[in-house]
This record gives structure tokens, C-alpha cells and sequence, in this order.
């Protein structure tokens, strides 16, 4: 049974969480792939997505997507080099893009190592301008993104209080970003106007430590907003895929599925 909250489907625990994310990536390349002739996706990095993507590359999974006409993109990347531990395309790499045979030019990796990484960001945008339809606002239209939903609230590279929150004109920026624990870092990520443009948004949310930022993120009203409540395709739709412990102190009443 999928959750009574509008948008958020609680699943039993993580190996749930991407297999579900794992059956909506088909879906949604197929539908694509039917109607357009092309599937535009954006990754992300982290635990439960490399779940996701071991269940894509798997022998009775990886047959009913049609490689070739799959994109891949990155909706935020770290600044380090692709074969760094660290590397969100360094993870979908090993777990996913040597295992399904998809064309190398199919595969736009962000260049957050560079040091130009400014110019780098300029020049993924442009990339993605060329390659996408263009969605509300002008900015390019994904069919679908995949997020994260960190303790503090924040998704993609987008933390609280870091300057890319009031971004209105670029749709991919490379800043300088205080993680939750005080560290520092330098990012390149999406902004709310590119993942706002897309057609289908699905947050990955696993664990008992974002139980109480997820509640506040649904069903709350911060002040400023959390990143991750800036998230509302204009045109489109989000998707919470959670976990029973996440979803732990949600106050609707809500059944995992199995």
C-alpha cells in the first residue's frame, strides 16, 4: 500500500528504496524512449543510488532499457578527478556504465576537478541547452532527476545558506559550500530553475537520521526553506521514495509497501 502522503511512497528499508527507484528508471525510459526517441536522466551520488544502479546493470534488468538511447547526466559532482572514491560519476561508473554497454558519447560527466571549474560549470550548461528541450523558464527540460535528501536538508549541492540558494539565471554553478559537519567544499551542482524544469524529480531518502529533517521538509514550513523544499517542478512531478525509518516521524499514517 503507497503512502497517504500526496507524492511520498514509503517502502519497508533501502534495498526497497532502489529497487523501486531502480523499476521507476525503466518506466520512465521506456515512456520516454516511446514518445521522444531519447531519455534525458540525471544521477546522483550516494548509498542507495549505487544499490539502484547494481540492480539496472543486473542480467534481468539491464535488457529492458535501451542503452543507446539513454543520456546520462550528473546533478551535482564533487571536485575531484572521475576515478577519486569521492566522484559521483566515479561511483555510477563501477556500479552501473561498464556493465550496460551504453555509448561512451551517451555519457556527460561533470568536470568538477578542472580548474577552471567555473568555466567547466558555464560549459555543462551549454552542453545541456544543446542536447535537452528547453522546459519552463527556458531551462532544459530532464525527464527525470534523481536526488538525495541530506540530515540538514540539503540535495544536490545545494546547503543551506550557501550562495547558489538564490540562483535565478544559471542552471549550473560550481561554489564553495559548508557541508553539515563545518567542512568545507567546492561543488558543482544544479540550481532550483534546472531541477525545477524537469518532468519527474525522484528523492531517494534513506535512514533513521533524516526522519526529523524529512518531516519538516513535507510537512513543515521553515524559515528559509530547507534546499530540498525548493524542489517543485513547475510542470511536473516530485517523488519522495523513503524508507520506514526515514519516514518515522512523519505525522500522516502511513503503510510501507513491500
Amino acid at each position: 500500500m503507497a503512502a497517504s502522503i500526496s507524492g511520498v511512497v514509503v517502502l519497508e528499508d533501502a534495498a526497497a528504496v532502489a529497487r523501486e527507484g531502480a523499476a521507476r528508471f525503466v518506466a520512465q525510459a521506456r515512456e520516454a524512449i516511446g514518445a521522444r526517441r531519447i531519455f534525458h536522466v540525471a544521477l546522483s551520488g550516494g548509498k542507495t543510488p549505487a544499490a539502484l544502479f547494481r540492480i539496472l546493470a543486473a542480467d534481468d534488468v539491464r535488457p529492458q532499457v535501451d542503452w543507446n538511447r539513454v543520456q546520462l547526466y550528473w546533478s551535482d559532482e564533487r571536485s575531484v578527478p572521475p576515478e577519486h572514491a569521492d566522484s559521483n560519476y566515479g561511483m555510477a561508473n563501477r556500479e552501473l556504465i561498464t556493465k550496460i554497454g551504453i555509448p561512451a558519447a551517451n555519457v556527460h560527466r561533470m568536470e568538477a576537478e578542472r580548474a577552471d571549474a567555473d568555466r567547466a560549470a558555464q560549459e555543462y550548461e551549454a552542453l545541456l541547452r544543446q542536447m535537452l528541450p528547453p522546459g519552463p523558464g527556458g531551462f532544459p527540460c530532464f525527464d527525470l532527476i534523481y536526488l538525495g535528501m541530506g540530515p540538514d536538508g540539503h540535495t544536490a549541492s545545494l546547503f543551506p545558506g550557501c550562495q547558489g540558494l538564490d540562483e535565478k539565471k544559471r542552471g549550473v554553478i560550481f561554489q564553495p559550500v559548508v557541508i553539515a559537519d563545518g567542512s568545507k567544499a567546492r561543488r558543482m551542482t544544479f540550481t532550483f530553475p534546472l531541477l525545477n524544469a524537469a518532468r519527474t524529480v525522484i528523492f531517494l531518502v534513506t535512514g533513521a537520521d533524516k526522519a526529523q529533517r524529512l518531516r519538516e521538509v513535507l510537512e513543515g514550513s521553515h524559515t528559509p526553506p530547507y534546499p530540498s523544499q525548493n524542489v517543485r517542478p513547475t510542470a511536473g512531478e516530485r517523488v519522495f521514495l523513503v524508507d520506514r525509518a526515514s519516514a518515522g516521524a512523519l505525522d500522516s499514517k502511513v503503510s510501507p509497501r513491500p
